[in-house]
């Protein structure tokens, strides 16, 4: 998965993890019910390292299994540490790469069982700050109960990020209309994926050549056994579940508890992985304009789900003829494009949809690339992170995956049909990767994990950005999976106000219960 739609994914933290001021979380499925008090684990509390913890899967890695982090205060109440990994895993002795790694402290260190490494997605968010935002992202059971520990993943965060465009040039390439409908458009947008890739070379060195998830998921097992565990305690969202399963497929008999929230589908081809992402967001533009709809007493796009998806069309067509004034800056059709679809990953976002519809509509597009700056993680000024740019390197880097622009006309029947609002957009998504200039030196791998202890994969019915049906895929393909599916809209399923998928998640994590098959909430 790669190309400029698979950027969707990184919504998972942009639009949630480390956004305090904009907590997807404040919504519920479940009404106002008072929260039940946090139980006490019924896993035993563990202060020494597993006995096994530290022993490498290859006598050659032994250096790097066998270090001590050294732990520092950082960002007030958390601990920070540099952890050591090869850049090549197929030659150890050769040049090596600090990953970032943030923990904060079990709340109740008397019934700590453990750590539990989390990753929020992207590919390219990083896992540091979701981590540093545990207890907004995260159940009180979970805080009290384990060492939560992110971790940059190698090429993103502070972890020897990837650099491929100035910030200047990032804006250009976000700016750029994602369906060009004329000869001028079209070269723009190919130009800037061809200065893109060949910017990441000039600009990254050999670390753009050893980003994937497979490498991602070896430094994993680095950090399980310098944190003393002899098996890991994972929960990964979107992105974060194929890191999950790819390292379970790896290291089977190193999988404590793991539960993968926002499933991505590890069995289908690329092409197939875009179509499902355009039918996912048109599902969920047309339940945003159903609830305006059914929520006001006349909503501004119109009086019916077709009027308010054509009116949104129109206005996104007016936008790319004539682009609006959005304070100092100028909004695009691309940071339209990106301004729209951010909100859709979670209801509790959609009347800051509205807002910016309605203000666009007045010819102000400020609130739209308010939305498309949170989308990218820009500030009003420079980048937070490298995600937007992380994003390309690791997806095109474990599947390279491109068609040639003269094809792309030619697929439009089909992604049209699954979305006629964006399937333009997804069908020319397809030539991100035509550029890229290195290869992975990681084989591929039919993930099925076998051998592994029970994986809880999370599903969403209206998940756009991660299809329900990935996670019934992801869950079959996992030879221990076990699948608990949500009745819901937006991205994710963890945390986001269903009291029985949060009993599940946390009653296996803490408690070891392993949710029944089929748990439907």
């Amino acid at each position: 998965m790669k190309r400029l739609v698979a950027l969707l994914l990184v919504l998972a933290l942009v639009l949630g993890a480390v956004v305090a001021s904009l907590v997807i979380f404040a919504g519920s499925d479940d009404g106002d019910a008072a929260p039940e008090p946090p139980k006490r684990s019924a896993r035993p509390a563990r202060a020494e390292p597993a006995a096994d913890a530290k022993t490498p899967p290859d006598e050659a890695l032994a250096p790097f299994y066998g270090q001590e982090l050294v732990w520092s205060s950082c960002q007030d109440d958390f601990e920070c540490a540099d952890l050591r990994v090869p850049l090549d895993y197929s030659d150890p002795a050769g040049d090596s790469v600090d990953i970032s790694v943030l923990k904060v402290p079990a709340e109740k260190p008397e019934q700590r069982v453990g750590s539990l490494v989390v990753n929020p997605g992207g590919p390219g968010a990083p896992g540091t700050s979701y981590a540093a935002a545990a207890d907004r992202v995260f159940g009180q059971r979970l805080t009290d109960n384990f060492d939560i520990v992110g971790f940059d993943p190698r090429g993103t965060g502070q972890s020897n990020p990837v650099d491929c465009l100035s910030d200047g040039d990032l804006d250009g390439l976000l700016a750029a209309d994602p369906d060009p409908d004329n000869p001028t458009e079209k070269t723009a947008l190919l130009s800037w994926l061809d200065r893109f890739f060949a910017g990441c070379v000039e600009r990254s060195g050999s670390v753009v050549g050893h980003v994937t998830t497979i490498e991602a998921a070896r430094d994993m097992d680095v950090l399980r056994a310098v944190l003393g565990d002899g098996q890991v305690d994972y929960l990964g969202a979107s992105y974060g579940t194929k890191l999950g399963a790819t390292y379970a497929d790896l290291f089977p008999d190193r999988v404590g508890h793991f539960v993968l929230d926002g499933a991505v589908d590890l069995s289908i081809d690329s092409r197939q992985l875009s179509l499902d992402q355009a039918a996912g967001f048109e599902q969920a533009l047309r339940s945003y304009v159903q609830n305006c709809i059914d929520s006001t007493d006349s909503c501004f796009l119109g009086d019916t789900v077709d009027e308010g998806v054509t009116a949104i069309s129109d206005l996104v067509a007016q936008i790319d003829a004539e682009p609006l004034p959005a304070g100092d800056r100028e909004l695009t059709v691309g940071n339209a494009f990106y301004g729209i679809v951010a909100p859709l990953y979670n209801r509790d976002y959609w009347f800051l949809l509205s807002a910016a519809l309605r203000a666009a509509q007045g010819g102000d597009g400020a609130a739209l690339m308010e939305l498309a700056d949170l989308y990218s993680s820009r500030g009003s000024d420079d980048y937070a992170d490298n995600s937007s740019e992380a994003i390309y390197a690791i997806n095109c880097l474990d599947d390279p995956y491109a068609i040639p622009a003269s094809e792309v006309p030619g697929q439009y029947a089909a992604f049209e049909a699954a979305s006629p609002t964006f399937g333009r957009v997804f069908a020319w998504g397809l030539v991100t990767c035509a550029d890229i200039e290195v290869t992975s030196t990681e084989p591929t791998r039919d993930i099925r994990a076998a051998g592994a202890a029970p994986i809880v994969v999370v599903g969403t019915t209206r998940d756009p950005a991660t299809p329900y049906k990935w996670a019934e895929a992801l869950a079959a393909q996992l030879e221990s999976g076990i699948l608990v599916s949500r009745d819901g809209d937006g991205h994710t399923g963890y945390n986001v106000g269903n009291t029985c998928v949060d009993d599940a998640v946390e009653g296996y994590l803490v408690d070891d219960v392993v949710p029944g098959a089929g748990l439907s909430c």
